[in-house]
């Protein structure tokens, strides 16, 4: 009646419970339950009750399986443990080792419970006491029991040797240093016949061998024999209900041994080559049609690709890679391709036999496996493939998927960059890619790609044409709408005029309308894009000067851009307008075509761009002083290195003695175009202003360096480069109303003549003037001497000033330098030094010169200025 009346006593029937529980409708309810019963079962404890303590565990274990906290039956698991029945000791180790964990301070007692039970005649007690044991063993647990399971190791049992080996394997991780006291059980048990037994004998060997080099060197010795012995045996074996797994006898020994083999030849040429015939027997007897099959190979594969191997095994393990790819089973192939990364710095070659089915799985419909097998191939590729297998991805960009083509898009350029076979290939190749998948495009791609035309002098034409036509047909392509307006507008003369056809071209009818027309559809589509939009309002400019009969045209397309809320177009629109209208005489000689860009030097830049990061952190005085420099539409972005930097001339403090430039990672096209790049301006001037050759040229979004004194409201940049060509006082007049320069009074020198720079081939010697009355001036008069044999063409002298110091450059008298001395080319400079008795002046210079064609540039640091200056 008592049961009836009250179904939660500790009478209860574990299935009781359960059902109750499980009858419950809401997490109350069942709350409410869980609840009764531990008050219950707490209620027997406190009475000692000893009749239900076995149910009353089980109902607990089933709780804490609940979530439900039973700490309070903590000690009735040790109690069991200590009562001398099998079926009491059962529910007290299960109770023991789910209710406590090795971190617990009541396991200490159950230790010499665990010692007796060791010890114990019942087999049975024994294997309870080592499943514990290996469960929730501690450090300590370890040391004081490690004697007992090294002797059970020795026993007659086989399922006492099988668990023992397995308990083992805990105490040798929890303690390494007891490892040296299983090497000789371990070698032992391999030569058991029973396959539980050897199984987790083969993994207590492989536990030792992490534990110990000592036991590693012990077991290359003592176990390899019997390894290779056991693999044979189980590999020739007849069917054995008992271990066959899908027509294969016992598969997961095959693993275990084949995993202690790579451990033991790892690194041992010895060992290597007595496990070298077995491996290959397994790879050659065992199918593939299945995947336990499947499991031995690609372990046998592991196995070969970690021991010293020799080339013909290598070989086979990588036709069993070839034969996964294959395999329908995605799994399969996902591995394969990983272990195929890892064989390609092992054997290049027998990877490359597989190119064309890991091509396959780079248009597999598992994105995990396409970008794995691209990966792949980028490793594959090399001289003699590269063109083939950029061709191939190329193919497939047309028709992936639009979550893949961003990858795909990186990989291609990566490799086209990579090796470039020759000129017309890379652009062939970076056309069809812009083409494609332009938007997917990163921007020092594309960058690199502009900078390569620039260099490419035969080519231009060729891509001006290619480029235009592409941009017809895939005017949505964002980075090929940038390239293309660039182009058009470097080149637009070779577009309408067919210049420089190659033979295999068929000649194009464009008219000079229909590329303004080409220009002005990416304006409009890139409404949002101010780069974009940038890029093609100097496009118009430079095609006004190219074109001159739609120049009103194009004056009326800039004009539209007059009112536009960014700053940056705004600005722009306004002065090309005003270039374009009112200063037709110098024009064409402001708007020709930009010089060959320096190649080496924007491959340096975008090397060193990819740590600008740690560069900032380790460079942090370098960093420009003043203000955050802007974006022209006013959204901030972190400081970029300034101009000046490439010339290290960014501190206050005098330059020291010459030394490499240290070059900017801002970027080198941006640069050019004056879009997005600013520079510090001297404490207390203007704010910040760009930097960029051209846009000083043009006055755009930057204070010119110009032919005359400085006005009120002029701040020299800290850089200055001029180009020697034909300019007229109208261009200081351009935008700002500037007046003509106005030459400084003659004036005895008052200090003496220095060298500043001499080389093999160049020399430039510097005099020096002052005006009365004004001591922070100076006016410099450089010579340049050529000393080579060959004239020098194309002259360009650069000077770079720290920030204290305001700097300008007229123009040189002669871009042409005559060979052996025989004249000389003359450049005068206006320096201003803000802290003059404070701190002397200090430059760095750069010349840049053709010879021959030749691109040549030299560049040093004068410290050598007389005092007083």
């Amino acid at each position: 009646m008592d049961l009836a009346i009250n179904p939660f006593s500790s009478g209860t029937r574990l299935r009781d419970m359960i059902r109750a529980i499980r009858a419950c409708k809401t997490a109350a309810e069942e709350r409410a339950v869980v609840r009764r019963e531990c008050a219950a079962i707490r209620a027997a404890i406190s009475e000692g009750d000893q009749d239900y303590r076995h149910r009353n565990m089980a109902k607990l274990m089933f709780i804490h399986m609940l979530g439900y906290p039973t700490h309070f039956g903590q000690m009735e698991c040790l109690k069991l443990i200590a009562a001398a029945g099998f079926p009491e000791k059962r529910i007290g180790y299960l109770g023991l080792m789910l209710l406590l964990d090795e971190r617990q301070e009541v396991l200490m007692l159950v230790t010499n419970s665990l010692k007796q039970d060791l010890n114990h005649s019942n087999q049975f007690i024994v294997g309870l006491a080592l499943c514990a044991l290996g469960n929730i063993c501690s450090a300590e647990m370890a040391r004081d029991l490690a004697p007992e399971v090294e002797r059970l190791l020795q026993n007659r049992d086989p399922n006492t040797k099988k668990k023992a080996a397995l308990c083992s394997i805990r105490i040798v991780r929890k303690v390494p240093d007891l490892a040296e006291n299983f090497m000789s059980a371990a070698a032992s048990l391999l030569k058991e016949k029973h396959h539980g037994v050897l199984i987790s004998a083969v993994q207590l060997c492989t536990e030792l061998c992490k534990a110990s080099t000592e036991a590693l060197e012990y077991l290359r010795k003592n176990c390899l024999e019997g390894l290779v012995r056991i693999l044979r045996d189980v590999s020739n074996s007849s069917y054995a209900p008992e271990y066959d797994v899908a027509g294969i006898t016992d598969p997961f020994l095959h693993i275990r041994v084949l995993k202690l083999m790579r451990t033991l030849g790892q690194g041992d040429a010895d060992c290597s080559e007595y496990i070298n015939d077995i491996l290959a027997q397994v790879s050659t007897k065992t199918e593939s049609n299945k995947n336990a099959g499947n499991a031995i190979l690609y372990e046998c594969v592991e196995t070969i690709m970690g021991i010293e191997a020799t080339s013909g095994l290598r070989v086979l393990a990588i036709n069993i890679l070839g034969r996964f790819l294959s395999n329908r089973d995605n799994n399969i192939r996902y591995v394969a391709l990983n272990m195929l990364m890892k064989a390609i710095a092992v054997d290049t070659q027998a990877v490359q036999r597989h190119r064309a089915t890991i091509l396959e799985c780079v248009k597999d419909a598992d994105v995990s496996i396409r970008k794995r097998a691209l990966e792949l191939v980028y490793l594959l590729v090399n001289d003699t493939n590269v063109k083939p297998l950029t061709k191939e991805l190329v193919d497939y960009l047309e028709v992936s998927d639009q979550d893949f083509k961003e990858d795909l898009t990186a990989k291609i350029c990566s490799i086209v960059e990579k090796f470039p076979q020759d000129k017309l290939w890379y652009l062939d190749q970076m056309f069809r890619v812009l083409s494609l998948a332009g938007n997917y495009v990163k921007d020092d791609v594309w960058h690199a790609l502009i900078v390569l035309m620039s260099n490419a002098s035969e080519l231009q034409g060729y891509s001006v044409r290619l480029l235009y036509k592409a941009l017809l047909a895939c005017g949505e392509q964002e980075s090929l709408v940038r390239v293309a307006v660039w182009c058009i507008g470097e080149y637009g003369e070779m577009l309408v005029n067919n210049i420089s056809m190659l033979g295999m071209e068929e000649p194009i009818t464009v008219t000079e309308s229909d590329a303004v027309d080409a220009v002005e559809v990416a304006l409009k589509r890139y409404s949002a894009d101010v780069t974009t939009r940038a890029m093609c309002l100097v496009s118009l400019l430079k095609l006004s000067s190219r074109f001159p009969p739609t120049s009103e045209r194009i004056k009326e397309i800039v004009a539209q851009n007059k009112g536009n809320t960014v700053l940056e177009l705004q600005q722009r629109s306004i002065e090309f307008s005003s270039i374009i209208q009112r200063h037709q005489s110098i024009k064409s000689s402001l708007l020709e075509r930009m010089p060959v860009l320096d190649e080496a030097n924007y491959l340096v830049k975008r090397a060193a761009s990819t740590q600008a990061t740690v560069s900032s952190v380790k460079s942090a005085p370098a960093v420009t002083p003043g203000g955050q420099p802007k974006l022209p539409n006013g959204v901030a972005k972190p400081p970029p290195a300034p101009l000046a930097d490439l010339l290290d001339l960014s501190s206050d403090d005098t330059p020291v003695t010459a030394s490499a430039p240290t070059t900017a990672p801002n970027d080198f096209l941006q640069d050019l175009l004056g879009i997005g790049l600013t520079d510090s301006s001297p404490a207390g001037g203007a704010p910040s202003t760009s930097t960029d050759i051209l846009m000083d040229l043009l006055s755009i979004g930057s204070t010119p360096v110009q032919n005359g004194p400085p006005t009120s409201n002029f701040v020299p940049p800290s850089i200055a480069e001029t180009k020697p060509v034909a300019v007229t006082p109208q261009v200081v007049d351009l935008l700002d109303g500037l007046s003509s320069s106005t030459s400084l009074p003659d004036e005895t020198a008052a200090y003496p003549t220095v060298t500043a720079f001499q080389s093999a081939t160049l020399r430039i010697t510097f005099s020096f003037k002052k005006q009365a009355g004004k001591p922070q001036e100076t006016t410099i008069n450089a010579t340049f001497t050529n000393l080579a044999t060959t004239t020098f063409t194309d002259f360009v002298f650069q000077a770079a000033v720290p920030k204290f110091i305001q700097l300008r450059l007229d123009p040189a008298s002669s871009s042409t330098l005559p060979a052996s001395g025989n004249g000389s080319v003359t450049q005068s400079l206006s320096v201003t030094n803000n802290q003059h008795g404070q701190k002397p002046l200090a430059m760095r210079i750069r010349v840049s010169y053709k010879v021959n064609g030749e691109d040549r540039l030299e560049q040093g640091q004068i410290s050598n200025f007389p005092a007083g200056l």
